[in-house]
């Protein structure tokens, strides 16, 4: 099998964690991850990853890769689907749906460790997941068009004022009276 990023290179068994087994590649640091194994392997370690840092905040030096192009199954050839893993990162999973095969790009499985996802590969995987990342995307995108045009205290401010609303039990009617100054 070849690396589906280098293309000429061949991937050889290697290790992404204790007993988690995976085919990688020594150029990109890529690595293709059967699921069946890695299933086997989160049911074992029921929640026990190795070095997992602690914070989110720690993503901001963290160095990992995303494979922006068309990946294809070092198996079967065919293009994998890609699968946002998290609204605060770009990557994506690669997985193919025939061999039930997930590539991970060099420095993603220590990304999704960092974000305490290493259990939950297959969620990442499932519609549900994938909304809720839009939902986080497209919040993030509203947030930062209203930072471009409020000041931080403004801002600060609204934030306020939408968390105390939310489950306010007159929401209605207050919404209406500041609409309707």
């Amino acid at each position: 099998m070849f690396c589906p990023k280098c293309k000429n290179k061949s991937l050889k068994p290697t290790k992404l964690d204790d007993g988690l087994s995976a085919a990688g590649c020594l150029h990109c640091h890529g690595a293709l991850v059967s699921l069946l194994y890695y299933r086997d392997w989160a049911e074992r370690h029921n929640g026990i990853i190795t070095e997992a840092p602690s914070t989110v905040g720690l993503l901001k030096g963290m160095q990992s890769e995303d494979s922006m192009g068309a990946v294809g199954c070092p198996k079967c050839n065919r293009l994998m689907q890609k699968y946002r893993i998290s609204g605060c990162t770009n990557n994506r999973l690669d997985w193919c749906t025939t061999c039930d095969e997930v590539w991970l790009d060099g420095g993603e499985w220590e990304l999704i460790k960092a974000l305490e996802l290493g259990q939950e590969i297959p969620m990442v995987l499932t519609e549900q997941w994938q909304k809720k990342v839009r939902a986080q995307v497209s919040e993030e995108n509203r947030r930062e068009r209203f930072a471009k045009i409020l000041t931080a205290a403004d801002l600060q401010k609204a934030d306020e004022f939408r968390d105390w609303l939310k489950d306010h039990a007159q929401k209605e009617d207050i919404l209406f009276y500041v609409n309707h100054q």
